[in-house]
């Protein structure tokens, strides 16, 4: 089996595919249309976001068995045609569902505890006490949006603290010993602190907008660990402004590149969020442990072994 890797990722992948008796080639730096001329010749490819794989890539790859995506979001793959054309599609949420879930509480004690403010005030000679008075997470309702590999991580730790957690997904009977599923109309009603845990589709793109906000009955935390445009960046700047969202947790934003890499565009919005102490951003490192680097590439070799090898 011939196997293209398109990013570089753990080792772990080439030396047991390898002693697979795979046929490895590494390539990461060809442009989209370089990879394309390719793409023909092999069985599998393994992708983390660099080169999109839209119909005209796919289309091209002729004898393209699976797509191995090291991570969770598939939204760069043109998921109906690969389909289509009988393309096994893989991913490695199991693999950073842990250190996802370990940011967003860490965003969320350090962004209610004024931690970081705090800290940075002290550095600099100022000591104030109750300016940088904390808010506590135990006894909050907090409401997750998504409940598979990354939620279900979060409702474990989160209950720890003793908050209430809830949850809506579009799967149903999904409740467990650590969150209740609920509609989203009751989740808009309880939750003080929410959280994404939801892919990019069209029916989640700018699903957090300012009609969704006005929704939300109490003033709330929002945290994202998702996508960039699972939230309408300027509508939640406005709600920061009034005070209905009390703060912010973004690990990706709206105006990421596609590959993720770096921002792809600067504006106003994006510097209120960057000068607001109400807001933490981090440049989407939620899943990106050492541990997870090394459990994303297992979960994929494990995949792709038990399907084809």
């Amino acid at each position: 089996m011939r196997i293209l890797l398109l990013d570089k990722n753990h080792p772990l992948i080439t030396e047991q595919l390898l002693a697979k008796n795979c046929v490895l080639e590494e390539d990461f730096t060809s442009s989209y249309d370089e990879v394309c001329s390719k793409i023909e010749n092999y069985d599998g490819v393994i992708i983390r976001s660099r080169i999109p794989l839209n119909r005209n890539f796919l289309e091209k790859a002729k004898k393209l068995k699976f797509i191995a995506r090291v991570g969770a979001g598939m939204e760069n793959i043109d998921i109906p045609v690969a389909e289509k054309l009988g393309i096994q599609l893989i991913n490695s949420p199991e693999g950073n569902r842990d250190s996802v879930a370990e940011h967003v509480v860490g965003m969320l004690l350090i962004l209610m505890n004024r931690l970081f403010i705090a800290s940075q005030e002290v550095k600099n000679g100022i000591w104030l006490r109750e300016e940088n008075r904390g808010d506590e997470l135990l006894g909050k309702t907090v409401g997750l949006i998504g409940y598979g590999n990354m939620g279900k991580a979060t409702a474990k730790r989160l209950s720890g603290f003793g908050c209430k957690v809830i949850f809506h997904d579009i799967l149903p009977n999904l409740s467990d010993e650590f969150a209740t599923q609920v509609s989203l109309e009751e989740l808009k009603d309880k939750a003080e602190v929410l959280s994404l845990h939801i892919p990019l589709t069209s029916e989640t793109h700018y699903l957090i907008d300012s009609s969704f906000i006005a929704e939300m009955k109490n003033e709330f935390y929002l945290v994202n660990t998702a996508r960039g445009k699972n939230i309408e960046t300027k509508s939640l700047v406005e709600a920061i402004r009034s005070g209905k969202v009390k703060g912010a947790c973004l690990d990706v934003l709206e105006y990421e590149k596609s590959s993720f890499e770096n921002i792809e565009s600067e504006n106003e919005t994006l510097q209120y969020l960057l000068n607001s102490d109400k807001v933490i951003v981090t440049p989407h490192i939620a899943g990106w442990t050492h541990q997870s680097k090394e459990k994303l590439a297992q979960v994929i070799v494990d995949k792709i072994v038990a399907s084809f090898l």
